[in-house]
């Protein structure tokens, strides 16, 4: 095993080309760190020490303090492939804030048996795997979707805008929406 030199540097997918000199697989909630010591699938161990935590996709490469680079994979997880009316099964899993993978004809989140009930009682079909979890990222680009408890116990005090569109389609007039705060 070898000491690798820091990494202080996230390079995205598609921002670095050639060959890494390493992987490292991490599973989806390794994949959220700002600074942690990590191990490459060789075995050798380097130094993470980012500016900011950062949500890390599969294919994102750290670039250690010599210039090479270390690749970041999806390790495998136990989770469930849902199919049948997945529409249904995004709205409800969406509403509960559940990091969730999305793909044409199925969904796939973290092993839940709560989750897993309620999707079984939906009609859905549920198949257990272990393979890599690579959940949508945030509506914003890179990131993930943070939810937060809205329960009895709700008690910070923080807003959550809305916003009202009002769409006139009057022959002679502009088609644009107006957005009106509530």
């Amino acid at each position: 095993m070898t000491e690798l030199p820091q990494a202080r540097r996230l390079l995205r997918q598609g921002e670095w080309t050639g060959v890494a000199a390493g992987r490292v697989q991490l599973g989806y909630d390794e994949r959220f760190l700002r600074r942690k010591r990590l191990e490459t699938v060789a075995g050798d161990g380097f130094l993470v020490d980012l500016p900011e935590t950062t949500s890390l996709d599969e294919g994102d490469a750290f670039e250690l303090a010599d210039g090479r680079l270390i690749e970041v994979c999806a390790a495998e997880e136990e989770v469930v492939s849902i199919s049948g009316p997945i529409l249904r099964a995004a709205w409800h899993i969406g509403n509960r804030h559940t990091p969730c993978q999305i793909e044409p004809d199925r969904l796939v989140i973290r092993r839940d048996h709560v989750l897993e009930g309620m999707l079984r009682g939906l009609g859905l079909s549920l198949e257990p795997r272990t393979e890599p979890f690579r959940p949508e990222g945030g509506a914003y680009g890179h990131g993930r979707t943070m939810g937060h408890d809205h329960g009895p116990a709700h008690d910070h005090d923080h807003h959550h805008p809305h916003v009202h569109v009002h769409i006139s389609r009057k022959a002679d007039e502009d088609e644009t929406p107006d957005a009106d705060p509530a």
